[in-house]
């Protein structure tokens, strides 16, 4: 592993920084219900919550992405995660305690993240994180894999990009790092479908668990 210290760590959102599959899970199985459908376990959801709303209709009723129902089915979906977008979300320990003490040192870090604004503003005040920088799906014309993104929050946070880590679950998020320049870390906790190896994707470095990231992240406290 590159020993040379990030100026800036950067997040994606769901199923990296946030735990958020138990609330996209429940809503998925909201969804269901409105269909008199039984709920659906929730590791088969948990894994394809990084997917997104349309993968997430797709699992709940097996529609085809173009028809009318699935576009309906997916306002009803993200309408009920907008009720309940923060109640049993939280940062992944233990970085939650190490983001803690990153921000109170005053170092900078940012969320690069496909999570509309009108999802992502709600929950990270709920959970009381102040991110240097927050970029979301609807802030620019492009998004993950896209490097713009993570340009724009490295700017902003007043550093180059290849002074950057970026964190991610998903192969985009490793695409978009490497396209911007910055280390690129692949960490196999988050939301991961049955048919992918994390491990192929072109990180710089590859994290298990949560707990193996905070012990490297620790390292670089200034």
């Amino acid at each position: 592993m590159s020993k040379q210290a990030p100026q800036a760590i950067l997040f994606d959102l769901d199923g990296t920084l946030v735990d958020t599959a138990p609330d996209l899970a429940n809503a998925t199985n909201v969804l269901r219900s409105h269909h008199g459908l039984a709920p659906l376990p929730f590791e088969e959801i948990r894994r394809e919550v990084s997917n997104g709303g349309n993968a997430l209709v797709t699992l709940a009723l097996g529609l085809d992405i173009n028809s009318s129902e699935h576009i309906q089915a997916r306002e009803f979906l993200l309408d009920a995660y907008e009720q309940a977008v923060a109640v049993h979300s939280r940062v992944f320990s233990p970085l939650d305690v190490w983001l803690n003490e990153w921000h109170r040192n005053g170092q900078p870090w940012g969320i690069v993240t496909n999570k509309p604004r009108r999802y992502t503003l709600p929950l990270l005040e709920t959970l009381n994180l102040q991110p240097g920088a927050l970029l979301c799906a609807d802030d620019l014309s492009v998004k993950k894999p896209a490097p713009e993104p993570l340009w724009e929050a490295a700017k902003r946070l007043k550093v180059k990009p290849e002074q950057c880590w970026y964190v991610g679950d998903h192969v985009r998020d490793i695409e978009a790092a490497v396209a911007a320049g910055m280390t690129a870390i692949a960490v196999g906790y988050g939301y991961i479908s049955k048919e992918d190896n994390y491990r192929d994707w072109p990180a710089d470095i590859w994290f298990e668990e949560c707990e193996a990231l905070v012990d490297a992240l620790n390292e670089f406290k200034r």
